[in-house]
């Protein structure tokens, strides 16, 4: 009988040696590998961190999603800036129609009042009449026939008051066709003329027609002759 103790074996905790390959890493990876023996160690590594792939340099839909969307919001406001000028570059300029007609309408009253002016008179014709009065006065003063005084004394002022009048008459026709037309021949408005002022202008020229007309009948006697002297009594 061997009496000899046994000998107990401890497990070598050396570090292998360089080359060879450490037992517990070797089971580790073989746990890795399928019944097929394909590696399986990088899926499960993609599938614990789906987040891997955007760690490499790929883009993110999300990250994709966010710029498209910031890209289209400013082309929203740009489009809606260039809108906007559009619509201000569009718009009149309030000030300058308002200027474009106070004018006309200032011309358009000026042209009715003279029409005014020249159906009843001015004082201007009445001087004048007065003027030619004293004129035929003192013309006939040393002596005369009766035609003579008339005319002299009355026919040239009936005369130079009808010839006033018809002064006032054109100027008052000229200015309120000048209203009228000015719209056709000047730079194009974007807004009508008002329907005042073509009212106003109307007005004028009707009345500087109608002293025109009158005028001229009075000037050459067409509505009343000059009176005329009797013949003397013989004695």
């Amino acid at each position: 009988m061997n009496t000899t103790p046994s000998k107990t074996t401890t497990p070598s905790t050396t570090t292998p040696p360089a080359g060879t390959t450490d037992p517990a890493e070797g089971a580790a990876d073989a746990v890795t590998e399928d019944a097929t023996g394909h590696d399986t160690t990088g899926q499960d590594a993609t599938a614990k961190d789906p987040l891997a792939k955007d760690a490499t340099g790929t883009p993110s839909d999300a990250a994709d999603a966010t710029t498209a969307s910031d890209d289209l919001a400013d082309r929203t406001d740009q489009s809606a800036e260039a809108d906007d000028a559009d619509d201000e570059d569009l718009e009149p300029d309030p000030f300058t129609e308002a200027r474009h007609g106070v004018g006309a309408g200032a011309a358009a009253v000026v042209s009715a009042a003279l029409g005014v002016v020249a159906l009843t008179g001015a004082w201007t014709g009445r001087v004048a009449a007065e003027r030619e009065t004293l004129i035929g006065q003192i013309k006939t003063s040393g002596g005369g026939s009766a035609a003579q005084q008339i005319s002299e004394i009355y026919g040239d002022a009936w005369h130079t008051t009808a010839l006033v009048n018809g002064v006032f008459a054109v100027l008052a026709l000229l200015v309120g066709v000048f209203v009228l037309v000015r719209p056709a021949f000047g730079v194009p408005s974007e807004r009508p003329q008002p329907a005042w002022v073509r009212a106003v202008a109307l007005a004028g020229v009707a009345l500087g027609a109608l002293g025109v007309l009158i005028s001229v009948g009075m000037y050459f006697d067409l509505f009343a002759a000059l009176p005329t002297a009797g013949a003397p009594a013989a004695g």
